[in-house]
């Protein structure tokens, strides 16, 4: 269990400073960082599997949790602008 939280934690940062430097914006800091990237990977694991493409591996996990990362930044900035 500690291995598999671990795991989540490290690509969860991993991902979530790589979606803050794609989208040219700052991090939100290391835990919100963590935490987009976490949330990213389960978006990201769901959109890719609307396409049919499986999950395998530490690079393909962090490529996966920065394309949700990624898109969870755009939401957002799409929120903030019309708020």
């Amino acid at each position: 269990m500690i291995h598999g939280i671990l795991w989540w934690i490290i690509v969860g940062l991993i991902a979530g400073w790589a979606a803050g430097k794609v989208m040219k914006g700052g991090g939100y800091g290391v835990i919100a960082d963590i935490l987009l990237g976490i949330v990213g990977g389960i978006l990201g694991g769901w959109v890719v599997g609307l396409f049919g493409f499986g999950a395998g591996g530490l690079t393909w996990s962090i490529l996966v949790a920065i394309l949700g990362a990624v898109i969870l930044i755009w939401i957002t900035r799409l929120i903030r602008k019309e708020a």
